[in-house]
């Protein structure tokens, strides 16, 4: 997918038509959308075109649990119109294909993962309203972040890397640890795929580091995090290393997963930060001031095959 291109005018007027309405008039779902079902949906593929030559999948993965439902609302209101113009005007990758999740509970959640097409155009908000925000977790000290790590190892075909060598990006979003292991039985139940075993989230990091960075950004606003935030960061940071973003405003995700990719690019952290004004570049820099460039992504991300 992904065969059009961004119409800065198609964005105002949907952003204009979200104005003074409530997050649920927005996101009316109030079951799993068929078409966002991961049982059902195949594989999702991100590929150039004439539109887009030279494609780059990127996949934001937002916590729909509890009161997480606020990224989801801020990114349909603001976020994406920032997040895809700031991408083709800074440019840190090429014609960016969006694909936007909805997290939740494996555990305990009916719908805990869903998945829109890659798409480079006004159909990445459309898609993304249709995220049921089932507002569920709360049965265990986690989310399932690592769902989103599985679909896109196992269930994603992305032309930047199968042809170009140049990995993908995948950010979950949300105020809660990483789950400690991927199950077999969830695997099934959700994506109809089979497992031979249980898949340790290490293991299962290493698998789509492959083709994709990863990112996680911890939303301090979240309820967790504002009783867990230091044992929090500790986890991921343990898991992640320096691609742990602290998020202090979450209507500054957008910013953030941009200047994240800029950093991941080759451009220093004091650069990004300061080409945001106001409160925004205290919140970006507070974010991304961990990370440093990472090998093979200051020439454009390429992994050598």
């Amino acid at each position: 997918m992904g065969m059009a291109r961004w119409d800065p005018g198609h964005w105002a007027a949907y952003a204009g038509s979200t104005a003074g309405r409530s997050t649920a008039s927005i996101f009316t779902g109030l079951k799993l959308n068929p078409a966002l079902d991961p049982r059902l949906c195949g594989v999702r593929e991100s590929r150039d075109s004439k539109e887009n030559p030279a494609s780059n999948a990127i996949i934001v993965a937002l916590d729909v649990t509890g009161s997480m439902g606020m990224i989801a609302d801020a990114l349909a209101r603001r976020g994406l119109g920032v997040l895809v113009q700031e991408l083709l005007a800074r440019k840190p990758v090429s014609d960016p294909h969006i694909m936007a999740m909805g997290v939740g509970d494996a555990w305990c959640d009916s719908a805990p993962l869903q998945v829109t097409q890659f798409e480079a155009d006004i159909r990445i908000a459309r898609q993304l309203e249709q995220i049921y925000l089932e507002h569920g977790g709360g049965c265990n000290d986690f989310e399932s972040y690592n769902l989103p790590w599985y679909f896109a190892a196992t269930r994603t075909a992305i032309d930047c890397f199968e042809k170009r060598g140049r990995k993908g990006y995948l950010f979950t979003v949300g105020d809660e640890p990483p789950p400690p292991l991927l199950l077999e039985g969830h695997v099934r139940r959700l994506m109809s795929s089979a497992l031979q075993s249980d898949l340790s989230t290490p293991d299962l990091l290493a698998m789509v580091g492959r083709t994709y960075h990863v990112f996680h950004v911890i939303v301090e606003e979240g309820n967790y995090a504002r009783h867990h935030l230091r044992d929090l960061t500790a986890k991921w940071t343990e898991l992640l290393g320096q691609r742990v973003l602290r998020l202090a405003d979450h209507t500054s995700l957008a910013e953030v997963v941009v200047s994240a990719i800029q950093v991941n690019e080759g451009v220093d952290v004091d650069t990004v930060a300061r080409s945001w004004s106001g409160s925004t570049a205290l919140v970006v820099k507070r974010a991304v001031s961990g990370l440093a460039m990472q090998h093979g992504a200051g020439s454009g991300g390429l992994v050598r095959l």
